[in-house]
């Protein structure tokens, strides 16, 4: 299929509308028309239901967006190997959850180009879900996880168990009330489990989803919030930051996740290194 068509499908998807679909992508409407009605033809059904005020998915334009993503992603992942390839022997597509890139992963990257320096590395933040769906498209080479799921042709590998602990950036003497509460958003299983442990903060005065940077606010401001224990260690101990007393604490396993069928020779080295940075938080 022409990925012309699966990235235009995705224009108007995004935007709700055919005008603007075609002013994004520099194109005319009839152009972008003529793609849409192409890939319905193609597919044997309508992706979109037309008025006055847009378009909005069908059923069937629902279920073709997530594929319509992945032809995006393979096609954007072939670009850039093939022109990666005069000047590296491979290359590595990682992902993992921002919160374990600060302090863990982008450190593996540091080692990874100092010790096979002749791969190329690619590295993104996302969701589980995502990731996971990304291995199996082939887009993704490794992912480093909270509890993934295990479609068939992957190996899931514990590599540790990451602590989300309070801290506080007040001194202990002074006073705090649920207004100096910070939710950060570490991912849907943590928004569950920290619903239901504290019901009474379900609606916090400021929800931070940008993980680790979240850190930067409550140093500032002396609020507290959850953060993986690895993160604050160093203010921890440096007496920036404090731990309340008999504050819960949330553990969620940490996985490598990587396909089956893979050069072992090639690939191995690159775990082992994963493996022993992953060994400091054991």
């Amino acid at each position: 299929m022409d990925i012309a068509l699966a990235r235009t499908f995705l224009m108007v998807a995004e935007t709700g509308s055919f005008i603007e679909a075609a002013r994004r992508m520099n194109v005319t409407q009839s152009t972008v028309s003529s793609r849409i009605k192409v890939l319905e033809g193609q597919l044997g059904r309508p992706l979109f239901e037309r008025s006055k005020t847009g378009a909005v998915l069908t059923v069937a334009g629902q279920q073709f967006q997530k594929h319509a993503l992945a032809l995006v992603r393979v096609w954007q992942h072939a670009q850039l190997e093939v022109g990666l390839s005069d000047q590296h022997r491979d290359h590595l597509a990682v992902g993992a959850p921002l919160s374990l890139w600060d302090g863990f992963l982008l450190r593996w990257i540091g080692w990874l180009r100092s010790n096979i320096a002749d791969i190329a590395v690619s590295a993104s933040a996302g969701l589980s879900h995502i990731l996971t769906q990304r291995l199996v498209e082939g887009t993704l080479d490794v992912a480093v996880m909270y509890l993934p799921v295990q479609p068939p042709g992957l190996v899931i590998e514990h590599l540790f168990d990451e602590e989300f602990v309070m801290v506080s950036g007040q001194r202990a003497s002074g006073r705090r009330s649920s207004s100096d509460y910070v939710f950060v958003d570490w991912g849907p299983d943590f928004s569950n489990d920290h619903a239901a442990a504290f019901p009474k903060l379900a609606n916090p005065g400021l929800n931070l989803d940008i993980g680790p940077f979240a850190l930067d606010y409550v140093l500032e401001t002396g609020a507290s919030g959850y953060f993986p224990a690895r993160l604050v260690q160093r203010h921890l101990a440096r007496g920036k930051l404090r731990r309340p007393a008999r504050a819960r604490k949330f553990v969620y396993p940490v996985y490598m996740v990587y396909p089956e069928a893979r050069d072992e020779e090639a690939f191995e080295p690159i775990l082992a290194g994963l493996r022993a940075h992953a060994e400091k938080f054991v």
